[in-house]
């Protein structure tokens, strides 16, 4: 199956409603500022965002007005080829991530949104793409999580460092970058706790997992990855500000695009972040976490067929 084939799937529910919201405003012969608000409103309750809706809108009625074009499917092409050149500089290659040898990923995101089962296909990715990969098991605070993680490096054939449950996260963290290091692994991928209704302490725990790892090398971590749950919609808003504050993101993984018909909200993210979209979790499957590719994900979104 084809990577395009997969955003379509992925993002069947999505474009479901939207398409077939898009067929009722085409149908109508007269487009007036009430069918061009209708458009903007059911963009709105996909998740997009009032600032990306709106400039959807001006896209729709310059294509649709201005220039008169009457087939649905030309015009739906073209607001998906702008979206995709709008998307375009919120690529980060997954390939080009952890070139550097024994790059260490620091994994964030809430307890719920697929961190860690994330944190499993990523090694999996890398292993397919012939890295080598350590799993470190920082999320003490779950015991669920250590052992998620270690039958994901078995799956995987991975590396995995581990402690026991409410040990200290920051000594895990240390000795997975440090047995990176030591044994030349291409890629250390550390788990997190994520107990924002504790944000004190998480964020004392995040600052000591920084530092420690820059006592072992000063561009450590080189990647700080949040993963957020697209079905929470416009809650994952408070998820990136909550995240940033502890430390810079370098870029985000959006989990669930199949389990949700608001899809949209990977633009609004976009839009108000300026932050990178690494990958998209659409899928139970051990390989359903996929590049994001802004061709495929405005094309698939939008419902176009090819």
């Amino acid at each position: 199956m084809s990577l395009f084939n997969k955003f379509k799937i992925g993002l069947g529910k999505s474009s479901s409603g939207l398409s077939t919201g898009f067929k009722n405003i085409f149908s109508k012969k007269k487009i007036n500022d009430d069918v061009l608000t209708e458009f903007e409103d059911l963009l709105i309750t996909a998740d997009t965002g009032i600032e990306v809706a709106k400039e959807l809108r001006k896209d729709f009625e310059n294509f649709k007005v201005d220039k008169k074009l009457e087939n649905h499917e030309e015009i739906i092409k073209l607001i998906a080829d702008k979206l995709a050149i709008d998307l375009l500089k919120y690529e980060k290659d997954l390939s080009l991530i952890g070139n550097a040898k024994s790059s260490v990923i620091v994994v964030s995101g809430v307890n719920g949104v697929g961190k860690t089962t994330t944190i499993g296909k990523l090694g999996k990715y890398f292993k397919d793409n012939n890295r080598s990969v350590v799993f470190g098991a920082a999320d003490t605070f779950r015991a669920a999580a250590i052992d998620q993680l270690q039958v994901w490096a078995a799956r995987v054939k991975a590396d995995i460092i581990k402690s026991e449950i409410n040990s200290d996260p920051a000594s895990v963290a240390f000795k997975t970058a440090e047995f990176a290091k030591k044994n030349q692994i291409d890629i250390a991928l550390i788990d997190t706790a994520g107990r924002l209704q504790n944000k004190k302490n998480l964020m004392e725990e995040y600052k000591k997992i920084i530092n420690v790892l820059k006592k072992i090398d000063p561009s450590y971590p080189s990647e700080v990855i949040l993963v957020l749950d697209a079905t929470t919609g416009q809650n994952a808003f408070n998820q990136v500000e909550e995240f940033s504050k502890i430390h810079n993101l370098t870029g985000l993984i959006i989990t669930k695009l199949d389990s949700t018909a608001k899809g949209g909200v990977v633009l609004a993210i976009c839009k108000k972040y300026d932050l990178p979209i690494i990958a998209l979790g659409m899928g139970e499957s051990e390989t359903d976490l996929h590049p994001f590719k802004s061709e495929y994900f405005a094309k698939a979104l939008l419902g176009f067929e090819t």
